[in-house]
């Protein structure tokens, strides 16, 4: 007999509630050591790991984590920049609970769809930017940047340009751990296992005004950086290039944010060549940026965008492409069959999940929060950090941020004194940073936050304390080990 209830009970609730108050007592040595015998994790040194065991995460509730152990832990990175309505959110529970009850799975294969997919493909499109009535559903922003590949070739031979078919990505930048979105991404750790890029993809700078600007204003910078595109596409062969792909902000390259004249001159060039943009925002969108998509912040006119992360705040995996007409006319009008897909492509719970976290998003009014005074108030705490001895700069948009790690201040960021990139000095913050209660991550010697879009003013100057402590911990590290 099938269970013919539509919501939890109240004594499955009950329980719940239970759980996230009053957590069950774990071994974590014993977790650790089943976790190191037994479990692979990505982006890992597995031999370092079980050497020291691995940091056992047990539940959350809104902007906050807690181990094994019993530590309460503010979470800056959003899980992994995905949790942007906070954990413990029970209406996307049930709401995943209702729709397994009724319809667990069936595939978009074979003239097939399911309602919470229609739903939410129809939900999309009227937030996305005017031109984008089509999404692509996949189970991960890879997959979704490997969709991208296949479409773009496909388009391109369809409009008669077989051999227009590379795409072009920048350095730093991240699309993915899969073959082809590894090989759009622009790390060269990623690219040194493996034999990647694969043919047919290449790389031009990322636009990192400190890194690269010396003697440049930022807005001059902007049209240099974006330049580079231009002179990769006359390397290659404007018959060639099919595609540019860019993050509106990059977040794990360091939340590299660039300066206000490089979008729309990228923009301009791409139109120029006919080549097409793909703004990839998986961490950009819903909100992140303060914009339902950051395209729209950055006068980006793109034909492909690339989501996933807070579509479902990670609750639930799920992906996709939003595709503009420009491609979407030629795919239904010239393509025929699009040989493409996932087993859990429109995955019906996962896009019930999606449902309910964005009309939480709506009803709070997170988006125009970010836009608004809660993305202001985080800026100017954030800002207040570029007094601290080891912050050589610091600079956020929306709700992402980050600060460079700085041997010896000077008026100039560029002329700041770096720590040399061996000594780890970012890790060694990263260290305290958990200790002290903080989630921040670390690219080389830069520390970048990207935190749920709930956090409230008495949270974010929470999370600046912690901050701040855990920096005054690093200078002092630093000092005793005489490095600074």
């Amino acid at each position: 007999m099938y269970a013919t209830s539509t919501v939890p009970s109240a004594a499955v609730r009950a329980a719940a509630t239970l759980a996230k108050t009053q957590p069950a007592a774990f071994d974590t040595r014993a977790v650790q050591q089943r976790d190191s015998a037994h479990y692979l994790h990505p982006f890992t040194d597995h031999k370092s790991l079980g050497e020291r065991g691995a940091r056992v995460i047990v539940r959350g509730d809104g902007v906050h984590i807690w181990d094994s152990e019993g530590k309460q832990i503010i979470d800056a990175m959003s899980g992994l920049w995905c949790v942007n309505v906070g954990y413990g959110r029970t209406s996307i529970s049930e709401a995943v609970y209702k729709q397994m009850e009724t319809l667990p799975f069936y595939n978009s294969f074979f003239n097939t769809t399911n309602l919470p997919a229609v739903e939410l493909a129809t939900k999309l499109v009227s937030l996305a930017p005017a031109g984008f009535n089509h999404v692509f559903f996949t189970g991960s922003g890879s997959e979704a940047n490997d969709t991208n590949v296949r479409m773009v070739r496909r388009y391109w031979d369809l409009m008669g340009y077989k051999d227009r078919h590379t795409i072009i990505s920048r350095h730093n930048a991240y699309h993915g751990s899969t073959v082809a979105g590894a090989s759009l991404s622009g790390m060269e750790g990623m690219h040194a296992q493996g034999g990647l890029p694969i043919p047919g993809i290449v790389h031009i700078g990322q636009p990192n005004y400190v890194a690269s600007g010396r003697g440049m204003s930022e807005d001059a910078f902007g049209l240099e950086a974006a330049s580079w595109l231009e002179k990769k596409i006359l390397e290659v062969g404007p018959d060639k290039v099919a595609a540019f792909i860019g993050e509106p902000v990059q977040g794990a390259g360091g939340v590299i944010i660039p300066p206000a004249t490089y979008w729309p001159e990228i923009q301009r060039i791409c139109d120029m060549y006919g080549v097409l943009l793909i703004a990839d925002e998986v961490i950009c969108g819903f909100g992140r940026l303060g914009k339902w998509f950051a395209s729209e912040r950055f006068g980006m006119r793109p034909d492909l965008i690339t989501f996933a992360k807070g579509v479902t705040s990670g609750y639930v995996p799920l992906g996709g492409v939003m595709v503009g007409e420009r491609v979407a006319n030629v795919l239904i009008e010239k393509g025929g069959d699009f040989n493409h897909g996932f087993t859990y492509s429109g995955h019906p719970v996962a896009c019930a999940a999606a449902l309910e976290n964005i009309r939480i998003i709506e009803q709070e009014q997170l988006v125009e929060k970010v836009g608004g005074a809660s993305g202001a108030y985080l800026a100017e705490r954030f800002a207040s950090l570029r007094d601290h001895p080891l912050v050589g700069h610091a600079d956020s948009c929306g709700f992402v941020a980050g600060l460079n790690l700085v041997k010896n201040k000077a008026d100039a960021v560029h002329d700041c004194e770096l720590f040399d990139p061996e000594l780890g000095v970012g890790m060694v913050c990263r260290s305290f940073m958990f200790a002290n209660g903080v989630i921040m991550r670390a690219v080389g010697e830069r520390m970048i936050i990207a935190p749920p879009l709930v956090m409230n003013h008495t949270q974010i100057n929470d999370m600046i304390s912690l901050i701040r402590r855990s920096l005054d911990d690093t200078l002092q590290e630093l000092q005793r080990r005489g490095w600074s």
